[in-house]
C-alpha cells in the first residue's frame, strides 16, 4: 500500500446526476483497489466508516434515488466525515450537460428515476436542482459530456491512481463573495482590493481569462507582490500537506462578482503550479453558474 493509505483512512464519496457516469467511475476506483460500495444509504455511511480500517480506501456511491437522500443530509455527512481523526474524505462529482444527458436517456430508452412517468428532461432538471449545492462543494469535478468510457477512466485514474506514492492533487477555484464563502476549501484568498475591471465598460462583460482583463489587473502595482506571496504560501504548504499524508489541497480566490480578478488569479496560479509539475484542476464557480447548459 502507499504511504498515504498507511497514514490515513481515505474515503471518496462518488455522486452526480443519473447518466453522468457515476457507476463507471466507481468501477474504475474498484479496479484501483478501492473497496467500492454503490447505492449505499447515507444513514449507513458513518457506521461503515467507523468499522472499516485504513488498509483499503473506500469509494462510496451516493445516489439521489436512495430514500434517505437529501441535499442537506449529504452536505452534513461530508462535514461529519471530515471531523473523523486520521480520515481523508473527499467528494467526486460526475457532471454532464443537460442536452447530453437527454441524448443518453433517449439512446438507452431509460426512464429517469426522478420522473418515471414523465419526460426525462423533467427528471434531469429535478435532479440537477437537488444536486446543485453538492456540486458546488465537490473536491473533484469531472464533466463527462464529451468523454467516452475510456476517457472517463483516464480522468478518474489521473486523480486517484497511485504512481509510486500518490501525488498531491491541487484544485484552484474562483468564487463570488456575493454568494458567500465556498465550503470544503483549505485556503481562501481575497483579491477584492485589486483594481476592478468591472468599472471599465469595455471589460465589464469579459472575464479573467480575457487578455484585456489580465492587462487591466496586472497594471495594479499590488498584483505582482500579492501573487508572489500567495505562491510562496502555497509552495510552503504543499510539502507540509504531503508530509501529513493528505491527498488534496483546495485553494479559492474570491472577488466581488467572481468574474474578473478571482478568475485571473485562479488561472494564473493553476498555470504556475502546472508548470512546476503539479496535478492541478481549476473551476470558476460563478462562470459555471452563468454558463448554464
Amino acid at each position: 500500500m502507499t504511504e498515504i493509505a498507511e497514514k490515513s483512512k481515505q474515503i471518496v464519496l462518488v455522486t452526480g446526476p443519473s447518466g453522468a457516469g457515476r457507476t463507471t467511475a466507481i468501477r474504475v476506483l474498484e479496479d484501483l483497489e478501492f473497496e467500492a460500495i454503490d447505492n449505499l444509504p447515507m444513514g449507513m455511511v458513518t457506521r461503515l466508516v467507523k468499522a472499516s480500517t485504513a488498509e483499503r480506501p473506500l469509494a462510496l456511491g451516493i445516489d439521489t434515488r436512495n430514500r434517505d437522500f437529501t441535499t442537506a443530509g449529504f452536505l452534513d455527512l461530508v462535514e461529519h466525515l471530515r471531523e473523523f481523526p486520521d480520515t481523508e474524505a473527499t467528494t467526486l462529482y460526475l457532471d454532464c450537460r443537460v442536452k447530453v444527458l437527454l441524448q443518453r436517456f433517449s439512446e438507452t430508452r431509460r426512464r429517469h428515476p426522478m420522473a418515471p412517468e414523465d419526460r426525462p428532461e423533467v427528471g434531469i432538471r429535478r435532479e440537477m436542482d437537488l444536486l446543485s449545492a453538492v456540486r458546488d462543494v465537490a473536491d473533484f469535478l469531472i464533466d463527462t459530456s464529451d468523454l467516452n468510457v475510456h476517457q472517463l477512466r483516464d480522468e478518474v485514474e489521473r486523480w486517484f491512481a497511485p504512481e509510486g506514492g500518490r501525488q498531491l492533487a491541487v484544485s484552484v477555484q474562483s468564487f463570488s463573495y456575493k454568494r458567500g464563502l465556498p465550503t470544503g476549501v483549505d485556503m481562501v484568498l481575497d483579491c477584492r482590493f485589486l483594481s476592478n475591471p468591472y468599472w471599465d465598460p469595455a471589460l465589464r462583460a469579459m472575464d479573467g481569462r480575457h487578455a484585456g482583463v489580465a492587462e487591466h489587473v496586472n497594471k495594479d502595482e499590488r498584483f505582482e507582490p500579492f501573487f508572489k506571496r500567495a505562491m510562496d504560501l502555497i509552495q510552503f504548504l504543499i510539502p507540509a500537506y504531503q508530509a501529513e499524508g493528505k491527498t488534496h489541497l483546495s485553494i479559492a480566490f474570491g472577488c466581488t462578482g467572481g468574474q474578473h480578478r478571482s478568475v485571473l488569479l485562479a488561472e494564473t496560479t493553476a498555470k504556475a503550479l502546472a508548470e512546476q509539475g503539479m496535478q492541478v484542476s481549476i473551476r470558476h464557480r460563478e462562470l459555471e453558474r452563468r454558463k448554464g447548459d
